[in-house]
């Protein structure tokens, strides 16, 4: 363990706040990383306070002025260095990641992957923040759109991915032109910590440090400054749909952007005639991966008739031989929940589930620490608890006889991240993705609910607050627009042919 914090640059304690440098004495309480599988203390980081943060905010307003002009190839370039840092860093990032969230080693390093992939992908972008030639009405004019940096960038993210998410949004900011302040989840400061170590090395070799910076504190300390600060007009949120609907108002306030990544309820329909064994091995990835602590976790399972009794014993069969424990250990496949509170969150669920008339079919129990088991509930789609979002591994199995059936019961959520639905029928895939189908940011034909790339749009609609990151043209989301029109003519002529002259 202090091997891996040296070599990622962490010292026992860290203060909280970077913006040109370490803060030395930031004024905020210390904040205790433990480790959720074990309950041990992993180390601690003195947050900011009040001025602590504004000195962050201000290094990145102050930065973001030069950043800005540089041009974005060589601002794609350095991007690119910072992908490099991170392939070297890879086992020991990805191995942090696992000691201070709890999601297995493969996760781990996949979350850094994702990293890494993002880094390639913002650097191809730096070359494509393009604008369209738009056709002229008025003759001797040229019309056309740019898009220009925004400003400094704030990113609130999520313990469940303590650093992929950041990197979703930041590179594509850097790229962009924009500086970004970041504030992880105060479950997840370590990680938070050696990713700006290892970016601070490239921004440092280039005199560039202050593009991204770091405070790390409580929501009512850093989170709600972050909300109500003009100098960011653009707040990136993942977390939960309460919470995110308060940045929604706070942000929009003040006539700020915001990108919202927000709760998942995600469902997956399989058909009589899907391919059984391919829908298990995604159906058990997308409601135990990261002990279904995932915004794209697969919670609701819908079966139809024909297929159900088969495959929902084969599920048993295959819940019997998760392995749950240490994430570090390679054959592990489930690790423990963040935290205590989870697990009570869990079980009131069940409960929930229990009293509404459904039934757990396998699993469920605490197995001592933040260990559960993953759970199987026989449910029906009428239960309050099926609309819900609990983020831990509990997977409702629900009957149904058509696809319209299964569609109307799979959209009848607040939520609207992921789904999918497994079919070897054309007409029934191609209903699934039609306007009449999925009412999902994403979704899937033959594949689960979570492990989303990069190069795609990520984001859901309804409570799930409507954002996109990542891929495709969420880029524009971190510029501004400007509509440029040039008069090449010794004429004057209006829009829409008015005639307006002074005789």
């Amino acid at each position: 363990m202090r091997d891996i914090l040296q070599r990622l640059g962490i010292e026992p304690i860290m203060p909280g706040g970077h913006g040109e440098d370490w803060l030395a004495q930031p004024s905020g309480p210390a904040l205790v990383s433990w480790n959720p599988a074990s309950g041990e203390g992993l180390g601690s980081v003195v947050t900011c306070g009040p001025a602590d943060y504004d000195r962050v905010a201000a290094t990145a307003q102050a930065t973001f002025l030069r950043w800005r002009l540089l041009p974005a190839p060589r601002r794609g370039e350095i991007v690119r260095e910072i992908g490099q840092e991170l392939r070297a860093a890879k086992d020991d990032l990805g191995a942090l990641v696992s000691l201070e969230m709890g999601k297995i080693l493969a996760e781990g390093r996949g979350e850094v992957q994702e990293m890494i992939d993002i880094a390639d992908f913002a650097v191809g972008l730096s070359r494509q923040l393009s604008g369209p030639t738009l056709p002229s009405e008025r003759p001797g004019h040229r019309m056309f759109e740019q898009w220009h940096p925004l400003g400094p960038v704030g990113v609130v993210t999520a313990f469940n991915f303590p650093v992929a998410v950041w990197s979703w949004n930041a590179f594509l900011a850097a790229v962009c032109g924009d500086t970004v302040v970041w504030k992880p989840s105060s479950e997840t400061p370590l990680t938070a910590v050696a990713v700006q170590q290892i970016c601070a090395r490239v921004l440092d070799r280039h005199g560039w440090r202050g593009v991204f910076t770091l405070a790390i504190g409580g929501g009512g300390t850093v989170g709600q400054r972050m909300l109500e600060d003009a100098r960011l007009p653009l707040i990136s949120f993942t977390g939960s749909t309460a919470v995110g609907r308060g940045v929604a108002e706070t942000v929009a306030r003040r006539f700020g952007r915001t990108i919202l990544e927000l709760g998942g309820n995600n469902g997956v329909i399989v058909m009589d005639d899907a391919d059984s064994e391919l829908a298990l091995r995604a159906i058990l990835f997308g409601a135990i991966g990261t002990a279904g602590q995932r915004c794209t976790s697969t919670r609701r399972l819908f079966l139809q008739k024909g297929i159900a009794p088969r495959l929902t014993e084969a599920l048993r069969a295959a819940y019997a031989q998760i392995r749950i424990g240490d994430p570090r250990d390679r054959a592990t496949h489930m690790g423990p929940l963040i935290n205590a509170q989870a697990v009570k969150d869990m079980q009131n669920g069940l409960a929930a589930a229990c009293a509404q008339g459904g039934e757990v079919i396998w699993g469920g129990k605490p197995l001592g620490g933040n260990f559960v088991e993953p759970a199987l509930v026989r449910s029906h789609p009428g239960m309050p608890v099926v609309k819900e979002e609990i983020f831990a591994p509990i997977l409702h199995v629900m009957e149904f006889s058509t696809l319209e059936e299964a569609i109307a019961w799979h959209n009848d959520v607040p939520q609207g991240l992921s789904s999918a639905i497994f079919t070897n029928d054309l007409r029934s895939a191609e209903a699934f993705l039609s306007a009449r189908g999925s009412d999902c940011g994403i979704a899937n034909v033959n594949l689960g609910t979570s492990g989303a790339e990069i190069g795609g749009a990520f984001g859901g609609e309804k409570e799930t607050g409507g954002g996109r990151e990542s891929g495709s043209d969420s880029w524009k989301a971190y510029m501004r627009r400007q509509t440029c029109t040039i008069n090449g003519s010794a004429d004057l002529p209006l829009a829409q042919g008015i005639d307006f002259r002074i005789a």
